[in-house]
């Protein structure tokens, strides 16, 4: 009787107990995404729209070269004429490229690549230092490969679909069975080569197979200037906060403008011409995963007058310069979307947003006083001729009514638009001095517009159809 009592009113003051806690804060647990064991590198859950022909596969490791100009997909027999021999040709300075393939019915572990160096008839050689691998990873796209449709708006389409598109370094991996892994190959040939054909291997080994690649280039005698001096214009836009966020490390920090050191040398590399930089907060309406934040803080003093700190403006400005990045600045932007522009409130210490409309009497007054004493920053820099104002995507009133602004603060002021209304743009090109056309050319157009277009679109770096180029056809990129 004692022990019944005992557990009774046990059960009773555990029941108070769990009653007498705080609720606050609590959660619905079935309306959490279930935790993965380990970090995950890759989505993983895609599947063959061909199976049956992982059936017909060779047992063991399958290698193969293959083109640069297709995509191949992660759980899809890749449709390719085998072949072990790469032959490519290059200028002196040049970077060749090719595609590597591996993909197995079984699962390897341990897979690795050994680089040798290569070497022509005379014994001269091409160092394996000059050979990179990068293994290609797989990411989501909301858009199918090779799509005519992709837009930066929301996708019609319900699925979603794995497309093989970042790079990453490594030394070795595991290859799931039934699986593809490409991996990409570049050579960068050195200035001072002499002219010939150089041959080597690489081998390709894992746990329990082996393969041999034959690999060949042909250097031409020409010599491919520096990416600095390239003539193109590339213009990748940079975010930096995103570096930070994804490397976790304070923005700004010492440790981040270490790795931005890196990310700027591999845009330079590439010939990258235009500094990304950004005027004010969140320039795209909070629709970025890391937002964009504002590299010149805005500050409205007590007296009503204001006050603008360039302190990250020229620590980014100056690092990218550092890197051989030095054509140009563009600066994000007198328009941003929703017309929102933030500021700290001098007298209360508080972040204040406000609405100001392209050509509106608040809009012109808060820009001229910043555009007056951005230029004087510019000009003490000497950094003013080759900075422009970037205008993205606004509507043709917006930004015919903000380029009226800024010109009548300055001629001096250069413009860049980048629009959505090709049949409209031109009038805009006009007032800007570098613009680009981002919809693709109306069919009902005559043939002269249409070709005006064209030319447009290309001369002036923007393809006919825009989106994320993970799903564009690789050729074509």
């Amino acid at each position: 009787m004692k022990k019944l009592i005992f557990i009774f009113s046990a059960h009773i003051f555990t029941s108070l107990f769990v009653a007498g806690q705080d609720q606050r804060g609590i959660m619905d647990k079935s309306k959490l995404p279930a935790p993965k064991d380990h970090y995950q590198t890759e989505y993983s859950f895609d599947s063959a729209t061909q199976p049956e022909r992982w059936l017909n596969q060779k047992p063991g490791l399958q290698v193969s070269f293959a083109s640069t100009d297709k995509a191949y997909f992660r759980s899809e027999v890749p449709d390719i004429n085998e072949t072990k021999e790469w032959t490519g040709t290059a200028w002196r300075g040049e970077r060749a490229n090719t595609m590597i393939l591996i993909w197995s019915p079984d699962s390897l572990n341990q897979l690795r690549f050994v680089l040798k160096d290569l070497a022509n008839a005379k014994g001269q050689t091409l160092s394996k230092k000059d050979i990179n691998l990068h293994l290609v990873r797989y990411v989501v796209s909301n858009y199918p490969y090779n799509s005519r449709d992709a837009t930066c708006d929301v996708s019609p389409h319900k699925e979603v679909y794995l497309m093989p598109d970042r790079f990453e370094n490594f030394q070795q991996f595991d290859l799931p069975g039934k699986t593809v892994r490409p991996v990409w190959l570049s050579i960068d040939v050195p200035e001072n080569i002499a002219p010939d054909t150089y041959h080597g291997t690489v081998e390709v080994q894992s746990e329990k197979f082996k393969t041999t690649l034959n690999v060949s280039i042909k250097v031409q005698k020409q010599l491919l200037p520096k990416p600095h001096d390239w003539k193109f214009r590339l213009d990748l836009w940079q975010n930096p906060w995103v570096i930070a966020w994804y490397n976790r490390v304070e923005p700004w920090s010492v440790d981040h403008k270490i790795l931005l050191k890196k990310h700027l040398a591999l845009y330079a590399s590439a010939g990258g011409k235009y500094i990304t930089t950004y005027a004010v907060h969140s320039p795209w309406s909070d629709n970025s995963y890391m937002i964009e934040e504002t590299m010149i803080e805005w500050v409205k003093r007590k007296n009503g007058s204001w006050k603008f700190d360039y302190n990250i403006f020229d620590q980014y400005v100056q690092l990218a310069m550092e890197a051989g990045i030095d054509k140009a600045i563009t600066i994000y932007t007198p328009v941003p979307w929703g017309n929102r522009f933030r500021y700290m409130d001098e007298a209360t210490g508080n972040y204040i947003y406000e609405v100001w409309e392209p050509g509106s009497a608040a809009f012109k007054n808060v820009w001229n006083s910043f555009l007056t004493d951005l230029q004087t920053h510019l000009q003490q820099k000497g950094w003013l001729e080759k900075t422009y104002l970037g205008i993205n995507e606004n509507t043709l009133e917006q930004t015919m009514a903000t380029i009226k602004v800024i010109k009548a603060h300055s001629k001096k002021w250069k413009i860049t638009y980048a629009g959505n209304v090709p049949s409209r743009s031109l009038q805009v090109g006009n007032e800007a001095d570098f613009y680009r056309v981002i919809a693709a050319c109306e069919d009902n157009w005559n043939s002269r517009r249409r070709r005006l277009c064209r030319e447009h679109c290309v001369r002036r770096h923007s393809g006919k159809y825009h989106g994320d180029l993970s799903v564009n056809q690789a050729g074509r990129q």
